[in-house]
């Protein structure tokens, strides 16, 4: 099995300890460096392999976001996921734009972040997704009216496969919760794309918000 790579980012060495022995608990993740702040971060993915970053929006020297952004343009590989005590959507759309993948409260259980970092890890998108309705909801319908059907066009199963693709779920996983065949989930993305133009797993993510499918439906637990 194919691991991986995570690297720490946070200036509470009790905090980033506590991260490793929660991920080092998973077969699938391996904690490969840390970093207490912002500076010391860039350095080290320079020399240590890193698929995720945890990213601590409240580092010195650098926070989290201008981090986030320098990471970005040196190493747009890499991807990001915020981990914080910040329940403000401000801070969300500032990582979004900064180039994030991910944002999870410290609060959140500890499979939250597990799941996000294979979400994000497999090239999808994962935030909390009170913080996500409020940063996106609004934004994405506008966005989105002009170009897409009604959600009644939809079937029950459609509606289902996409919420599932919205909150980072792949294909295999889909199909094992579904207990079909990948072809038929993908069968079923195909026809949510012909259906409502939506194509991309971003744009399934803020199609799924504006609808208030993501405030209904918490994260369903793993299969």
């Amino acid at each position: 099995m194919k691991k991986i790579n995570v690297i720490l980012a946070d200036d509470h060495q009790l905090v980033r300890e506590g991260l490793r022995l929660l991920l080092e608990n998973q077969p699938d993740l391996q904690v490969t460096g840390e970093a207490g702040n912002g500076r010391e971060l860039l350095r080290l993915v320079q020399r240590c392999p890193a698929d995720v970053v945890i990213m601590d929006l409240s580092m010195p020297e650098l926070d989290g976001i201008q981090a986030t952004e320098m990471l970005k343009a040196a190493l747009p590989e890499v991807k990001v996921i915020a981990l914080t005590v910040h329940e403000d959507e401000s801070y969300l759309r500032q990582l979004c734009r900064a180039g994030a993948s991910g944002y999870v409260l410290k609060r959140s259980a500890g499979r939250e972040l597990a799941r996000c970092i294979r979400a994000v890890a497999a090239g999808g998108l994962h935030f909390d997704a009170t913080l996500a309705a409020k940063a996106l909801a609004g934004q994405a319908s506008q966005s989105l009216a002009d170009r897409v059907a009604p959600a009644a066009a939809l079937s029950d199963r459609e509606r289902e496969v996409l919420i599932l693709l919205a909150w980072g779920y792949s294909n295999k996983e889909i199909a094992a919760r579904l207990e079909v065949s990948v072809k038929t989930v993908e069968t079923y993305r195909s026809r949510i794309g012909e259906k409502i133009g939506l194509h991309s797993r971003t744009d399934m993510v803020k199609y799924a918000l504006a609808q208030g499918w993501l405030r209904e439906n918490e994260p369903p637990p793993p299969a």
